[in-house]
């Protein structure tokens, strides 16, 4: 589980040991917590216009309701999976229920956007503990390979299924109850899982070196929060402000300070040799320019459909459906073709797939037909994305060393939420930039707000689209790995997945 360099591992499994003769039942806990994280997520995304009402938040710090969320889930999961490792997984799944339950409640009691905000960054410090801890207590709980296989199709399908019900849930929730119930939902939830989990999911630890990076945790987080606190600031004040141009550098003096510090530590959170590989390296770049633009592009789509086309909280949450089938579908699709073709053609045909769908979406108006332009938007974006993110799971493990497989395989979540957190940061300050201008040019009029929008949804889906294709053009330049290289390092157990969608 651990070198002598302090690096997390894939949990080490005895084969030989006799199987839990209760780890169905203990999957079932799991699958329980895993569907309450992915449940967050988009439940989350379909009440953002009513909390935002509400509570009265701005439209330049709206974007807080989701990074406040997925950057400390992000900046603290690598972490979080070695305090699971070294802790013990049981005992820090356990924390993690009930921090993600007491969370959820100061959330779903909040009064202003400050207490909102606090609580989904406590419900990210949570989920860092919670989603690592589940993987590991599946990989050491399943010791038959089939068996394993079986438990991770079961985990996979709760996390692309359970994105799909979020959102009729959160429209539900949201249409005939409350928004705050988009945040309650995750108490009960949380505390049937705990009390089924204390008498059957069994206790498990790593031995050996238990050190852990507090510093590079608290530098690499304490960056990418400073970031995102250098748009909002551009949004309100302008890219040349004085306080922007503090965040956007102490942002960069802290990032810089934890390349530093992880090259010199002995135990660092993030190897660097990890990242040295041009596969490797490419593969999480890539996943962060994707999950900017994906996750950006849901933020403007849920305002656009409910504030520009007049759309419930219920009905939006349907019209989103078939974003949760495409990606189903694509990832089954590039399951079966990836160990046939490589990472690489999938890749390329996903990212210009999703690019050109992204493009479509620049061309919304006020009176844009769902049938004819936005569902056929949505199937491509979603098929394409998931042809990305699937093969993005063998390029970001191949050819790394057995020692490396935990930090890495945690990495490809790390960038896909920090991608989101930065992309939704960046894209909500250009649009509101671009939304203020329009008024500053042809007045206040309520035709001329609702035209502005539009015309900052233009903006923000034009640099969305940019984003995604720097994502295809990297996959066409530095992604070589053939079938035969995509199978990950002796010892290692890697499943294809789907991304999360944060919200």
């Amino acid at each position: 589980m651990s070198n002598t360099s302090g690096n997390t591992l894939a949990p080490a499994v005895d084969d030989t040991a006799p199987p839990d003769r209760r780890r169905w039942w203990a999957l079932a806990v799991i699958a329980i917590a895993q569907l309450m994280v992915v449940l967050d997520a988009t439940v989350v995304n379909i009440a953002l216009p009513s909390a935002q009402h509400a509570l009265g938040i701005s439209d330049a710090d709206r974007q807080w309701m989701v990074t406040a969320y997925t950057l400390t889930f992000g900046g603290l999961l690598l972490l979080g999976g070695r305090i699971a490792d070294y802790f013990g997984r049981k005992r820090t799944f356990l924390i993690g229920l009930i921090g993600f339950a007491g969370a959820s409640a100061l959330g779903g009691a909040a009064v202003n956007a400050a207490t909102l905000f606090a609580a989904r960054g406590l419900q990210g410090v949570f989920g860092a503990l919670l989603a690592p801890a589940a993987l590991s207590l599946i990989t050491v709980t399943f010791t038959d390979v089939k068996e394993r296989a079986r438990a991770f199709g079961v985990f996979g399908g709760i996390s692309g299924g359970g994105a799909a019900i979020g959102l009729l849930a959160g429209g539900l929730l949201t249409e005939y109850a409350n928004w705050r119930w988009c945040l309650l939902v995750n108490i009960p939830v949380a505390l049937i899982a705990f009390a089924a989990a204390l008498p059957i999911v069994r206790e498990s630890r790593a031995k050996g070196d238990t050190r852990y990076d507090i510093i590079g945790a608290v530098l690499a987080t304490a960056g990418l929060v400073a970031l995102v606190y250098g748009f909002t600031e551009a949004a309100t004040d302008g890219w040349g402000a004085a306080t922007t141009i503090a965040y956007l550098v102490g942002s960069g003096v802290l990032l810089a300070a934890f390349v530093w510090w992880e090259a010199r530590t002995t135990h660092p959170l993030l190897p660097l040799r990890v990242l040295l590989d041009r596969n490797r390296g490419t593969s999480y770049l890539i996943s962060i320019l994707m999950g900017a633009g994906m996750l950006g592009m849901f933020l403007f789509m849920t305002y656009y459909l409910q504030q520009t086309m007049g759309y419930s909280a219920l009905r939006s949450g349907v019209a989103y459906l078939p974003f949760s089938v495409g990606i189903i579908v694509a990832a089954a699709v590039a399951a079966q073709l990836l160990p046939r073709i490589g990472p690489r053609p999938l890749m390329i045909v996903g990212g210009v797939l999703a690019t050109g769908a992204m493009i479509s979406l620049t061309q919304l108006d006020l009176h844009t037909s769902y049938a004819t332009h936005i569902l056929p938007s949505f199937a491509v974006i979603s098929f394409g994305m998931g042809l990305v993110f699937v093969p993005l799971s063998s390029t970001s493990l191949s050819g790394v060393a057995e020692h490396d497989a935990g930090v890495a395989s945690a990495l490809l979540n790390t960038t896909q939420q920090v991608g989101g957190s930065l992309g939704t940061a960046l894209l909500n300050t250009i649009f509101t930039t671009a939304f203020a201008n329009y008024l500053v040019a042809n007045g206040t009029s309520p035709a001329a707000q609702a035209d502005g929008a539009i015309h900052g949804y233009t903006v923000a889906f034009t640099v969305s689209a940019v984003l995604m294709a720097a994502a295809t053009v990297l996959t066409i330049a530095f992604i070589r790995r053939s079938p035969a290289e995509t199978a990950p390092a002796t010892g290692t157990s890697v499943e294809p997945r789907v991304p999360v969608l944060v919200g």
